[in-house]
């Protein structure tokens, strides 16, 4: 078990609730997390069909015998537990009391919020930043290694290879547990969506032209991708606009969240074959983006990320926006940086001033290389130094 870096905000948040629920992707890490978070507490898994059956028949019996608290592991599996739950925790409100841990966001969550609303923390895992990752013994530390192994912990901690582990965790939980969530039936059309949702990978989110090209309708395509969303497979990112109602009319660009399950699904069977692949830049953007994404989930933060692009095409590929700044991010992943790399940035930047943007405006470019040319107006940030940076005010 190597440290993860939300485990600060799991001890902050059981200081102060009764119940802290911990979500995310299968595999993400979350039982061995909260096992090692807290190891004086009682380990319970309702997967087991005779334990879920137990606290279904007996719910006040099966919560006194933990009266002193408990991790409940894939709890969404036994939604009638949370009421009585509830009745159990405000009775006795100790912070740090139970932990909960579900893979099936929308299920939890469903429940959580009816019945524990106000009495407890929600958190996401996601799998390994590369932070974390490069905890581990003999981590990968070439970018297209790193790319294409991806970020699931079982594939580092155990040694498993990639494509393998990847090809059974495809099968196992997108085409089974993720299917599940809206009991789609049509296993081959659902796989070739998936798919075909991979290639549009760092790409501004058509639904109509996706549903098409799957030969599902646009409705189909829109269920079928919060589905994706559901198991914390993919994400989308919301545009940026200096008008708050803007930003709410314009597309989303999609990402996937893990690049080795990315690479998967677009048939790259090696580090040397995504080298040289056509899609290696919308990869990397992904990569870049989720580990972003994956850097506030951890602190408990909303991730409050954008991307901009108008109409004459102009395109930043992420926005964060503060109360005291602006940050522009450009993702190039080329190893040597060219010159016309910080056009858009320099752009966008200018037009902000002309607009009487008054809060700083600070420009950055991730790379796929070592070494930052020096530059009065753009930080210049290596691949493998991108969580040494500040991202937060």
């Amino acid at each position: 078990m190597i440290p993860r870096n939300l485990s600060n905000k799991l001890l902050e948040s059981a200081s102060w609730y009764p119940v802290v629920t911990v979500t995310g992707p299968r595999q993400s890490g979350k039982t061995t997390l909260c096992q090692a978070t807290f190891p004086e507490k009682a380990y319970i898994s309702l997967e087991p069909l005779d334990v879920r059956s137990s606290a279904r028949r007996d719910p006040r019996g099966f919560l006194e015998a933990v009266s002193q608290g408990a991790i409940l592991d894939e709890a969404h599996h036994c939604p009638e537990l949370f009421p009585y739950l509830q009745e159990a925790v405000d009775r006795d409100p100790t912070p740090g009391r139970f932990v909960i841990t579900g893979s099936q966001h929308l299920g939890l969550t469903a429940s959580v919020t009816q019945s524990l609303a106000g009495r407890t923390a929600v958190l996401r895992l996601l799998p390994l930043s590369y932070d974390e990752l490069i905890r581990f013994p003999a981590p990968p530390r070439d970018l297209f290694d790193v790319l294409w192994t991806g970020a699931y912990p079982r594939i580092h901690d155990q040694r498993i290879p990639p494509q393998r582990w990847l090809a059974d965790y495809f099968t196992t939980y997108v085409q089974r547990d993720v299917r599940q969530v809206k009991q789609i039936g049509d296993l081959n059309a659902f796989t070739t969506f998936v798919q075909l949702a991979a290639t549009r990978s760092a790409q501004v989110l058509n639904l109509s032209t996706l549903g098409a090209d799957a030969g599902i309708t646009h409705n189909t395509a829109k269920s079928w991708l919060s589905v994706l969303e559901t198991g914390f497979l993919v994400f989308r990112l919301p545009p940026w606009h200096r008008s708050p109602t803007k930003r709410l009319i314009k597309t989303p660009k999609l990402h996937v969240l893990d690049s080795g399950l990315l690479c998967h699904l677009l048939g790259i069977r090696s580090a040397e074959e995504l080298r040289l692949h056509p899609l290696r830049g919308a990869v990397f953007e992904s990569w870049v983006v989720s580990e972003l994404y994956k850097r506030r989930l951890h602190q408990g933060l909303d991730p409050a990320l954008a991307f901009y692009r108008d109409q004459q095409q102009l395109e930043i590929d992420v926005v964060l926006e503060s109360s005291s700044s602006i940050v522009l991010v450009e993702v190039k992943s080329g190893a040597t940086v060219a010159g016309d790399f910080t056009d858009a940035l320099d752009r966008l930047a200018d037009r902000l001033g002309r607009l009487g943007e008054s809060r700083p405006i600070d420009r950055r470019l991730v790379f796929g290389g070592a070494e930052a040319p020096p530059s009065s107006t753009t930080a210049f940030i290596p691949w493998a130094r991108l969580q040494e940076s500040t991202w937060e005010e």
